[in-house]
Parts: structure tokens; sequence; C-alpha cells
């Protein structure tokens, strides 16, 4: 399965952000973030991209920030997780029947990738997508992780439009399912609540 390397150099503004932060943070991950969880899984989650002292500082997809602290314990709470999540990669905490990745696995300054950013990480996900056997359900955490997705699989991004909880059929044997991502902001606003995204891991348990 394709992952980019430690200096990845495709992208020269998010290579010269990872060289700033590694003179800032030497004790930090600061590389891009490799994906987590068994590759025979059924579900797929697609975040946006590290948070700077989230996933880039410890090296595993949404550990250390607000999202993962939902994210994971929604995960353990469906079975799809167990142990304990003590946001920390050294913490045991093991995926079951579930992967994680990022559209963008490097943090982008203020994190928010420009277009050719994503595109050039799109062999990452493609990989993630074509090489895992078993995949059924992608679970898109946002608008860029959606978008992505469907071109990683070989739509365009007209072919279906982003909906919270909504499930389009990619062909292949794969449904894919938005949903707002579980970011401190959208919780706060009251966009993504955790009763809504208890559902939609709900409407995933239930298509499996």
């Amino acid at each position: 399965m394709l992952e980019p390397e430690k200096n990845c150099p495709l992208c020269p503004r998010l290579q010269a952000f990872r060289d700033e932060n590694r003179a800032a943070f030497p004790d930090k991950f600061n590389a891009p973030v490799p994906s987590f969880g068994p590759e025979n899984a059924q579900l797929l989650i697609v975040g946006l991209a590290p948070g700077l002292r989230g996933a880039n500082f410890t090296g595993r997809p949404f550990t250390g920030d607000y999202a993962g602290d939902l994210l994971y314990q929604t995960l353990l709470d469906f079975g799809f997780a167990k142990g304990a999540y003590k946001a920390d990669p050294n913490d045991g905490l093991e995926l079951t029947n579930c992967r994680i990745t990022n559209a963008v696995r490097c943090v982008p300054p203020e994190n928010k990738p420009v277009g050719a950013e994503i595109t050039n990480c799109q062999p990452f996900l493609k990989s993630q997508i074509d090489d895992m056997p078993d995949l059924k359900i992608i679970l898109t955490l946002g608008v860029i992780a959606h978008n992505a997705t469907l071109k990683a699989s070989g739509h365009r991004q007209s072919a279906f439009k982003f909906a919270h909880n909504v499930a389009h059929d990619l062909g292949n044997g794969h449904t894919m399912i938005g949903s707002y991502h579980c970011s401190r902001y959208n919780t706060n606003t009251g966009r993504l609540t955790e009763q809504m995204f208890r559902e939609v891991f709900r409407h995933i348990k239930n298509l499996l």
C-alpha cells in the first residue's frame, strides 16, 4: 500500500512548513502521517489533514486534538476500536475493522491545503481505497475529504454533492457516507453534535 516518504517533496509549501516545524519542535513527528488501522478493514475513514499539534506531533491520525477525542470515543463505543484512547500513539489503542487516513498527509499552514496539494496526495488516497480488499464503506469527514475521495474513486466532484449522513454508491462495492468534520469548531458552533456523529456510525453499522 502506497505511503509518502518521510521527506516527501511533492508539495514545496508543505515541505517548507514541515521544515519550520521540525526546527521549532524537534522532538515531534513532523512528517507525512501514515494511515492507521488494518488493511483488511471494511471501513475507511478519510479526514482532511493532520493538525499541527495533533497528528503532526504524534504521528497517528486524529491523535492529540479535540477531533480525535470525539472520533476515537465514538469508534470505541461502536466496536471499531478496542483499548483506551489517551491521545498518545503508544496508548495501545487498536482499530477493529476500521482504518483511518487523510486526504492530505502533511500538516498545512492554518489547516488549509490548496488544490495542488490535495491533488499531489491523490495517489496515496487512491492506494488506500484500491488496496483494501474488504473495503465496503468510506466515511469522509468534511467537503475536502468528500471531493478527494470522489476523485480517487474515479468520479467527478459534481457526481455526488456533500451532505451529512447521506450515502452514495461509488461502484466496486464501495459506499461513501459524508459527515461534517468532528472538529472543535463544528461542535462548538453546533454544526455537528455528538448525537449527529453517532447517528452516522449507526448508519454505517446498519450498512455493514
